[in-house]
């Protein structure tokens, strides 16, 4: 896998439940350099952030250039989850979801079982796939890949994180979309 390889990093903006919607940002990067912007929505714990992102990303103008798709954690707007597996699917793009901390999965079911008809569709998507353990150097990152090994997933995060723990297209997506929901980010990402 080539060294410089641009990589799609999505992310959501802070919100409340009470929101209807949320900013979700893209960020093209290769190396460390950003090669372009986007940005869309999602509603709040709604159901349609799996055709928000392939929507994203292939109306793209990098759609052909780019090689992994990374998005911080596998729903964005509260529980509106992505499905990585339908992503991948549709769009040949492997995809990497990333947390710093390990998921709660049996808090999350609960949630999600309390708050939603579907939970059960929510619910497989999220519980779909094994995770696994990245060290980046700073601290270690929970992970899942769809459409690429687990090498290959660890080689493209420690590529891709220039400081902190996170890969850098989510970290900018991440100050970028908090941007536009508060007027200036915070910068911890």
């Amino acid at each position: 896998m080539k060294s410089l390889i641009r990589i799609l990093g999505i992310d959501d903006g802070p919100f409340k439940f009470s929101d209807k919607t949320v900013p979700v940002v893209g960020v093209v990067m290769r190396g460390g350099y950003i090669d372009g912007v986007m940005r869309t929505e999602v509603r709040v714990d709604g159901d349609e952030a799996t055709e928000v992102v392939i929507d994203l990303l292939e109306k793209s103008r990098f759609k052909e250039q780019v090689r992994v798709l990374i998005i911080d954690g596998v729903a964005l707007g509260g529980f509106n989850i992505v499905d990585l597996e339908e992503v991948n699917k549709r769009t040949g793009v492997p995809c990497i979801s990333v947390t710093r901390e390990k998921p709660d999965f049996e808090a999350m079911k609960k949630v999600l079982r309390s708050k939603f008809a579907d939970w059960e569709r929510r619910w497989a998507i999220v519980g779909r796939g094994d995770l696994f353990v990245v060290d980046t150097g700073h601290k270690p990152i929970h992970v899942r890949a769809v459409g690429m090994t687990e090498k290959e997933a660890a080689v493209v995060l420690r590529r891709s994180i220039l400081r902190g723990a996170l890969p850098e297209a989510i970290r900018v997506a991440h100050i970028i979309a908090t941007a536009f929901v508060r007027g200036e980010s915070k910068g911890n990402a």
